[in-house]
């Protein structure tokens, strides 16, 4: 791989001058909602309802922004970072994104594609070589799996479409993927690389034939792994040189440095009875302290990402604007044309979505039944945040809270129908 690192340092430097001057970029620009076509009495209604949701004891706190044209009409904090002590939540504060990190570390894959260091129909197995020849679980009716060979090599395309059948060690063969240390999609408290861990994956039963069925699971984990070989940087350095710096995205880290711990916002879970409890610490899935005062090896690329909804909104916005913010360009108009479009076909995400690279795709909004736009894409993270981009509203819009599990509260579908009610324009 010495020849693919050496072009991917040369690409580096012949950018390098041209972005450094961007590397400290604005904030998206504030507007006055009337400016981009929102009213500001309409997007009230939705302080008020997030409000309420907090006064209630359902969110311990969450911020959400909206952006139109480019301009950030609506940022708004609500309740607390930390109930415990009273600290208020901010705008600035910086969330676990969880999966959220997936659409990142996919625009990384594309990147490389743009740089020809590789193509998105090659086989993993190509760069990551444990994996050119792979094996599925299979169940029997008597309740055990038995072990085959995969019909067909994972591409890399699969694995950003998640049809490489590789889900989260929770299927049929679970008991190998426990043996082997992994299961759940919580990394921040391991203590080897995740070149490691993905490496010990390959030799496991995955849960699906390759392109034969949507599995979400484990598969931009790999990219990740796929990115630092290929490029022959950590994949926290790699984005960190190639996103988070030209885009000004200042906030955004696999681990908080320590000047920034109080910014952090505490994760709760909903209390059997109401309320909210303080979620366990860190040793559980969700791990309050890992994300500072943890190993600092393992760079997630399915979940490890800590982020600000301000960062977030600077990330989809250069998406929004075809792979350009501030004169900086991340990737091609048609990359991110191909990556907001569906590759499911007939699989279908669910009524009326499809799944894009590294997306959900709206292909029907009838069938979907919820307020927004058809080309409309996004995802969300399992600490309850979302996020979406409306290429035909130029809209963006982001949430951020840290609720797992989240129990019985609709505040997701409640902010999809309160932000396209404030759109007044015609």
């Amino acid at each position: 791989m010495r020849s693919l690192r050496s072009q991917a340092i040369a690409s580096w430097l012949v950018l390098a001058p041209v972005l450094s001057g961007q590397a400290f970029a604005q904030e998206l620009q504030r507007a006055q909602p009337e400016e981009v076509g929102l009213s500001s009495a309409r997007l009230g209604r939705l302080s008020g309802v997030l409000q309420d949701y907090v006064n209630d004891g359902k969110l311990a706190g969450a911020v959400a922004l909206v952006a139109r044209h480019g301009e950030v009409a609506y940022l708004e904090a609500f309740g607390h970072r930390e109930l415990e002590s009273g600290a208020p939540m901010h705008e600035d504060a910086i969330f676990r994104i969880a999966s959220q990190t997936k659409a990142i570390v996919s625009v990384g894959v594309m990147i490389l594609q743009e740089e020809g260091l590789l193509l998105i129909s090659d086989p993993v197995g190509k760069y990551l070589p444990e994996f050119q020849n792979t094996t599925v679980a299979v169940p029997r009716e008597d309740g055990g799996y038995d072990v085959v060979d995969a019909e067909r090599p994972i591409t890399i395309r699969d694995l950003l479409t998640h049809t490489a059948g590789i889900g989260y060690g929770e299927g049929v063969a679970r008991d190998r993927w426990a043996e082997a240390g992994i299961q759940g999609w919580y990394f921040a408290d391991r203590d080897e690389p995740i070149g490691a861990t993905v490496a010990r994956m390959a030799s496991l039963p995955f849960d699906a034939q390759p392109g034969a069925r949507f599995v979400y699971g484990y598969s931009t984990d790999i990219l990740g792994a796929l990115i630092e070989r290929v490029s022959g940087l950590a994949l926290d350095e790699f984005l960190r040189t190639r996103v988070f710096e030209p885009l000004g995205m200042r906030d955004t880290h696999f681990y908080l440095p320590d000047s920034k711990r109080d910014r952090l916002a505490v994760v709760y879970s909903a209390a059997e009875g109401g309320g909210l409890e303080r979620a366990p610490d860190p040793g559980g899935m969700v791990g309050q302290g890992a994300y500072v005062d943890g190993p600092r090896k393992s760079f997630s690329g399915g979940a490890g990402l800590l982020s600000t909804a301000s960062d977030y909104a600077r990330f989809l916005q250069m998406l929004l604007n075809g792979g350009e913010l501030d004169g900086v360009r991340i990737l091609s108009r048609k990359t991110v044309q191909l990556m907001t479009v569906d590759h499911l076909g007939e699989l279908q995400l669910s009524d009326g979505v499809g799944f894009g690279l590294g997306f959900f795709v709206v292909e029907d909004l009838g069938d979907r039944g919820t307020p927004g736009s058809i080309g409309e894409y996004g995802w969300g993270g399992a600490y309850h945040s979302t996020y979406w981009v409306d290429p035909e509203e130029k809209l963006v819009v982001v949430y951020f809270t840290q609720l797992i599990p989240t129990a019985d509260i609709d505040d997701h579908g409640k902010l999809r129908a309160l932000v396209y009610q404030a759109i007044v324009d015609e």
